[in-house]
């Protein structure tokens, strides 16, 4: 049967736009399915997404090299993936990772940094209190500080750069949503909420957390989504300059395990500092679980959590307003992203952020495109395979 378009990808996030860029780049017949942002979440039927938000760390530091190497090379195409769409998404305010003096945290953390070549420092607690006077961290604290190719992103107009770039490279962007996807005749058909339906040789599902959702694989992924509650400090211009060499953070030490992005201005003219991070889980079952999750502004219980680390961590900082809004992460079997074919010859994944993919999302989503490109992913220096797994 004639298609529609020679390889489709489902979903219009940070990895689904980006791998719809690398894809159209080399081949003509893209197309790439994915609303836009809502303009009233609580009203809104449809699908959401993580990245309607201003502020995501961005490092190569990582225990996990892996991980590392997905972010370094994503930050490396940060200036292209800017100045070809025009859009100012990144700013390099540098991240210092905070764990216990001596932890194997911290040293795998600069092993890996020390193995892709990454200028970083080791802090010791003196060095802590002398470099960010801002922060009051715990005793026994030291700290690896990544001070170029870090900071943070806007991880909003980083999906607006990434549909732009591949709509100017000739891709097809449909601002809809997926209901279904089917392998039919040697080809995969999907149909959207729009009652529109398209044919293609290949079709790529990057749906974020609603890559669980019916009636879009074979067999449904084996991932479990955590509903999460991020809580925004609001701050004075006057304090937004104070700490205008704040990096971001993050923290791990016995008890707490959390991020911190140092104040960034919101759509709202507003500047917020926002921590993340929740102390228990919270799973979301299926789609409907996720909307209605995506509908309320998360967790008190998180929230008070955050204000009581924010406190410590923060003491001569005194917010003008706190708020809260949700989230998801979705975690694999792996921990890894998921990026391979289903049973389905026409039909491939490449979902699973594990809560830290918005800043590698650009190296992912490149592995989605040679995937469908080649058939398969080649080694390039990871020890993964991406390998998914279903239920």
């Amino acid at each position: 049967m004639a298609v529609d378009f020679k390889y489709i990808v489902v979903g219009r996030g940070l990895m689904g736009a980006a791998a719809a860029r690398h894809l159209a780049r080399q081949v003509d017949g893209v197309a790439v399915i994915g609303p836009d942002e809502p303009d009233d979440r609580k009203a809104h039927q449809g699908v959401f997404a993580s990245h309607y938000d201003e502020g995501r760390i961005t490092r190569t530091i990582d225990p996990d090299r892996n991980w590392a190497l997905l972010a370094n090379r994503s930050i490396g195409r940060y200036g292209e993936i800017a100045r070809d769409s025009g859009i100012d998404f990144y700013r390099e305010a540098g991240c210092v990772v905070v764990g216990a003096d001596r932890g194997d945290y911290l040293e795998k953390t600069r092993q890996a940094a020390v193995s892709l070549d990454v200028e970083t420092s080791l802090i010791d607690a003196a060095g802590l209190k002398a470099t960010f006077p801002f922060f009051a961290f715990p005793d026994g604290a030291a700290g690896v500080f990544e001070a170029r190719g870090a900071g943070h992103i806007s991880p909003r107009k980083l999906v607006k750069a990434q549909s732009l770039l591949a709509e100017k490279a000739g891709a097809a962007v449909i601002r809809d949503h997926v209901v279904s996807i089917r392998s039919d005749g040697g080809s995969a058909v999907v149909e959207t909420a729009g009652g529109r339906g398209y044919r293609g040789e290949k079709v790529l599902l990057a749906a974020g957390g609603f890559s669980i959702a019916e009636n879009l694989l074979p067999k449904p992924v084996a991932m479990t989504v955590y509903g999460r509650t991020v809580t925004l400090f609001e701050v004075s211009e006057a304090d937004a300059a104070r700490l205008a060499t704040m990096p971001s953070l993050i923290l791990n030490v016995p008890g707490t395990h959390i991020y911190l992005l140092p104040p960034i201005r919101y759509p709202d003219g507003k500047f917020y500092l926002k921590i993340g991070g929740d102390p228990d889980d919270l799973a979301l079952g299926d789609a409907v679980a996720m909307r209605a999750w995506f509908k309320t502004e998360g967790r008190e219980t998180v929230r008070a959590y955050h204000e009581r680390i924010f406190e410590g961590l923060v003491p001569d900082l005194a917010p003008l307003s706190i708020s809260t809004a949700a989230c998801v992460v979705s975690q694999t079997e792996s921990g890894y992203p998921m990026i391979g074919y289903t049973s389905s010859p026409e039909i491939a994944v490449l979902t699973g952020c594990a809560g830290t993919s918005a800043k590698s999302s650009d190296e992912i989503g490149r592995l989605g495109a040679e995937l469908l490109l080649s058939g398969g992913i080649s080694e390039q220096g990871y020890s993964t395979d991406f390998t998914p797994q279903f239920r």
